[in-house]
């Protein structure tokens, strides 16, 4: 926790004006911020449970929402609550399409923005999906003949039944198929189902000890009787069978409960978006801006969905050799490099399939509603930065910076304006999490190429339901019945303003870092797929990870770039071109394979003047079977023209090729140093970044995700003439200083306490207009004294007493059951004398605040405060000899779930998941959520709070001319 304002002054250092008021004194016009959109604003998905939506509920809800500061809405139907069955609506019933289309009328109205989740619940799936269309798996068996024998055993394979539900054990013998015929579907919440019964043969190969390869398929009779006698010789047979993997839709809502596509399959996926156009015919959703798809999913389940009807055809097509001549090598049963090809080819394929045959189609679809998709590629057995690149706008999740680049690479690379984020699932446990838990989230995806945000999640919840409303299981609920509703919007517009500037101009990345795909095809696993989900699932452990990591700690600027992408790639003046951003370099990261025609591609760029820089080797072989020889012997022809010879570096080998050349070494930071690619040297500082280019120069988002204080000087690598600063959380903007390092860098004066961010605007141009003033402390903190009355104003279970009191402390110790119980907002008001001593303006700190405070002195509103820090610079003129301090803070909602819980007063009403809890000491006997044990959270205006005199500074000054990082 951030130290007293009094030892901020003691240690020194720099504090930024945090409040709402621009630097004192200034008539010079401020840079003007970007105007905020639609799009801008953060969006938010909005669950609507059982689909049990009224259109009086829709219109005062999303009002709520836009008045918060809400861009939009992402409609997502799921599982209902319970004791509103008799209001549920089918998914894409008339009824539905009803709501929708109020919901869209709205939208136009109050301008937000309506996407729409294209399952309820995901991934896509539904009652109308036919066991055709259904996801499948593949099973073998394998039995041995001699010569001159013959198979007793029939060639058959029973699939065994698999019933898997949330929070219920139901016997398979009491369903029947298909699961949508089955009653209570909302009570039984299916998520996988697989009915006993025999599956049909797909191929039955036999392989001898003399490598010799029999197809005996056609002699299997309709009992499964092999009519064959094994020649000479001793012989494996594989028979191939065709399961159905059962995987349900999660979460479904009423109307949305089935099984889940075949996602490999073009029909499937055909069949299942005509569903959609049935519904919509007569419907006006021109509105809808956009279709989406959760993550994958198929295989968070038992097994996976690893097969489709077409396989071994698709496969013979796009490989070019009959993938049942080589089924031992396919379940790892041949010779080790026969065992990695033929691996990396039907992974290829599986990649190739989901890509054309779902991704890509569906997207053809939407277009023909003139509408947009967004998509979370990530979980899917593909390359998902082509799958990323095929959608309009490509969404992420997670904690994980390399993770979040993924999406944002392949919008980069392919000239995509918005990136999307499933932003704070699980930032905390159930009912704790801060808004500034949130912000730190926020700043994470924003650093990672993010622009587009999207809250996880609102829940439709009507007005009649009982506080907490209707809720989701993930553990942050942003909706009004949520206490930091009151200080929501302080939140959305520090990401608005953030937006406005990450969505304007276009990324400004220096490197291309190959993504060596097929070394993971070739990485036998535990199953057959690998399920490609950033650096964690598929490259852990790897050149990769090694050099993304080097990259985003030593400040250079990259996007991941796939094969696919590569052959867009042109070069233009030494320069590597795509998606209308010019790079410096490729890197290679220690890959194994690489494609013949992606190295001939390599190879031609550099020709062509380009730097292609290896991360320790260049690869040793192409990937995959087919036409091995010829393609290798390719391979090594091109490895002959590169000849690699010392450079002035010790540790760093070049080959000059045509205009370009390789370069090769063991330290990446050394390699891109040497081949002119500059990096962002802040990193050196502990602070982060992420970079546009604009007409006139560059747009910086700049974040300290440390726990001290940074004032200082930081080089940019872009050369200006002038720097605004802009201060999202706070609004305050102007010119910075700047001066030229010893080297000729331009650097720039900032400070960032903790947490905090700032967005600078380069030009190359000089400016004069407002300069931006920071603040520093010239004399101690002064503690506010005296009798503070606290009011609680809304909230519950029970409205407290209320209380006076000369020392602050969380109110739960203010003594009684009812505060102890509380969430919500209290109203802490003080009557004191100005401070002593003169100051150009004065730093207010409220100290420790839980969770989050508005600051309203002498009636005049000063700013809302979210934290980390609970700071607001006060200018002089508004202290006057006797004044009213006035701070208003709301606490989590934690408080009062825990009375409901310890008084077993029901809130979880829900179908399907009744809740889940992200920590396991708060989960009681059945496994599910419970605050019961929850001793009271601290809550209110903690303190101290001071007042400490500051004084404008520039950076110029010298006694800031040296850097400072302190502790808070």
């Amino acid at each position: 926790m951030r130290k007293t304002a009094k030892c901020i002054g003691v240690l020194g250092v720099c504090l930024s004006m945090l409040g709402s008021f621009t630097t004192f004194g200034q008539d010079k016009e401020q840079p003007k911020w970007p105007a905020i959109t639609q799009e801008t604003k953060p969006w938010t998905r909005w669950w609507w449970m059982g689909s049990a939506v009224n259109q009086q509920d829709l219109t005062q809800l999303m009002e709520q929402y836009q008045k918060a500061g809400l861009g939009g809405v992402e409609v997502t139907p799921i599982y209902g609550a319970k004791g509103y069955e008799n209001q549920f609506i089918d998914f894409l019933s008339p009824k539905w399409m009803e709501m929708l289309t109020h919901t869209l009328k709205e939208g136009n109205r109050l301008e937000m923005g309506v996407d729409m989740a294209q399952a309820s619940g995901w991934p896509f799936g539904g009652p109308w999906v036919s066991q055709e269309d259904a996801c499948k798996y593949v099973a073998h068996k394998t039995y041995s003949l001699k010569g001159g024998e013959s198979l007793k055993e029939p060639v058959q394979y029973m699939q065994e039944p698999l019933v898997r539900t949330v929070g219920e054990k139901i016997a398979i013998a009491e369903l029947q198929e298909p699961i949508s015929k089955n009653p209570n579907l909302q009570l039984h919440a299916f998520d996988q189902v697989r009915f006993p019964k025999l599956l049909p043969l797909q191929a039955l190969m036999a392989y001898s000890d003399k490598r010799d390869v029999l197809n005996l398929t056609e002699k299997v009779g309709e009992n499964g009787n092999l009519n064959w006698k094994a020649p000479a010789g001793n012989w494996a047979l594989y028979a191939i069978f065709q399961g159905w993997h059962g995987k349900m839709v999660e979460r479904a809502g009423p109307g949305g409960e089935g099984d889940v596509i075949d996602h490999f399959s073009e029909q499937a996926t055909e069949n299942y978006l005509t569903y959609f156009d049935k519904a919509f015919e007569g419907q006006d959703i021109k509105s809808l801006r956009a279709f989406f798809n959760d993550s994958y999913e198929v295989d968070d389940a038992q097994g996976e969905a690893n097969w489709t009807p077409q396989m071994f055809e698709e496969f013979e097509k796009r490989r070019g050799y009959d993938l049942r001549k080589h089924l031992p090598a396919l379940f790892g049963k041949d010779t080790e490099e026969n065992n990695q090809r033929v691996l990396c080819d039907y992974r290829e394929t599986v990649a190739d399939l989901i890509l054309e045959n779902y991704t890509k189609e569906w997207h053809e679809w939407a277009e023909k509603h003139d509408a947009l998709i967004r998509n979370q590629a990530h979980g899917s057995p593909a390359n998902i930065l082509d799958l990323y690149a095929a959608t309009d706008i490509p969404e992420i999740e997670g904690t994980d910076i390399q993770r979040i680049k993924f999406a944002s690479s392949a919008a980069n690379v392919t000239g995509k304006k918005l990136i999307s984020s499933e932003s704070a699932t699980w930032e905390n446990e159930h009912f704790l999490s801060r808004l500034s838990d949130v912000k730190k989230a926020m700043d994470l995806f924003l650093l990672g190429g993010v622009n587009h945000t999207f809250y996880h999640g609102t829940n439709y919840s009507p007005g009649e339901a009982e506080w907490p409303g209707w809720l989701f299981y993930a553990a942050v609920h942003f909706n009004p019945n949520n206490t930091f509703w009151t200080d929501f919007a302080a939140l959305n517009t520090y990401v608005a303003r953030c937006q406005s500037f990450l969505q304007l101009g276009k990324p400004d990345n220096d490197v291309l870092l190959y993504l060596p795909i097929y070394d993971s095809f070739s990485t036998p696993g535990r199953s057959l797929l690998q399920h490609f989900d950033g650096i964690d699932h598929g490259f852990k452990g790897t050149g990769l990870e090694a050099s993304a990591e080097t990259m985003w700690e030593k400040g250079y600027s990259y996007d991941f770039i796939s094969d696919r992408q590569l052959h867009n790639v042109k070069e233009d003046s030494k320069k590597l071109v795509t998606g209308d951003i010019a790079y410096k370099t490729i890197v290679i990261p220690d890959a194994h394979f690489i494609p013949l025609e992606t190295f001939e591609k390599l190879v031609q760029l550099a020709k062509d003047g380009a730097t292609v820089v290896v991360y320790r080797n260049l690869p040793t072989s192409v990937p995959g079977l087919g036409n091995l020889n010829d393609r290798q012997e390719g391979y090594q022809k091109l490895l002959a023209q590169l000849n690699f010879t010392n450079t002035d570096k010790a540790d760093i080998k070049k080959a000059m090729v045509g205009e370009g050349a390789f370069m090769v070494g063991d330290d990446l930071d050394q390699v891109l140093s040497y081949a002119g690619v500059q990096r962002e040297q802040l990193a050196d500082k502990g602070l982060q970044y992420v970079r546009r280019k604009h007409d006139k120069g560059n747009y910086y988002f700049m974040a300290n995700p440390n726990d001290k204080a940074f004032a200082g000087w930081v080089a940019l690598q872009a050369n200006t003439q002038a720097v605004a600063l802009f201060n999202p959380m706070t609004g305050k903007a102007g010119y910075a200083d700047l001066r030229k390092s010893t080297t000729g860098k331009s650097e720039v004066y900032v400070q960032l306490t903790p947490g905090e961010s700032v967005i600078l605007e380069t030009s190359d141009a000089p400016a004069n207009g407002a300069h931006y003033t920071f603040h520093k402390p010239v004399g101690n903190a002064q503690e506010l004294k005296g009798s503070w009355s606290v009011n609680f104003m809304e909230g519950g279970p029970k409205i407290p007493s209320e209380v006076k009191t000369a020392a602050l402390k969380s109110w739960t110790a203010f003594g009684g059951v009812d505060v102890k119980n509380f969430s919500g907002t209290a109203k802490y008001a003080l009557s004191f004398s100005k401070p002593k001593g003169k100051a150009e303006a004065w730093l207010l700190d409220l100290g420790r605040v839980e969770e989050s405070a508005r600051v309203v002195l002498n009636g005049v509103a000063l700013d809302t405060l979210i934290g980390p820090a609970y700071q607001v610079t006060v200018p002089q003129s508004l202290l006057k000899r006797k004044n009213v301090l006035e701070v208003y803070v709301s606490n989590a909602m934690a408080n009062r779930v825990a009375y409901l819980d310890r008084n077993n007063i029901t809130w979880q009403k829900f179908y399907n998941i009744n809740m889940s809890a992200r920590l396991p000491e708060n989960r009681d006997k059945n496994g599910v959520f419970t605050a019961s044990k929850w001793q009271p959270k601290n809550s209110g205006l903690i303190g101290p709070v001071t007042f400490t005199p500051v004084k404008a500074i520039s950076g110029n000054s010298t006694e800031n001319n040296k850097e400072q990082v302190l502790s808070q």
